[in-house]
């Protein structure tokens, strides 16, 4: 998923946004877990496996 499909995505979701500021929060790495989750049900994941190895 590219920027522009990500801010659509999360529009879709009611979080505007724009290319610059995700790419920003994205390459420095500090995001919230709370963007993080905004993130995953914008993009439809239904299921997130951790591993620990």
């Amino acid at each position: 998923m590219k920027y522009p499909d990500l801010v659509r995505a999360l529009a879709g979701i009611r979080i505007q946004d724009n290319e610059r500021n995700l790419s920003n929060k994205i390459g420095r790495g500090t995001f919230s877990a709370g963007f993080f989750l905004q993130c995953l049900a914008a993009m439809e994941v239904k299921n997130l496996r951790l591993d620990e190895d």
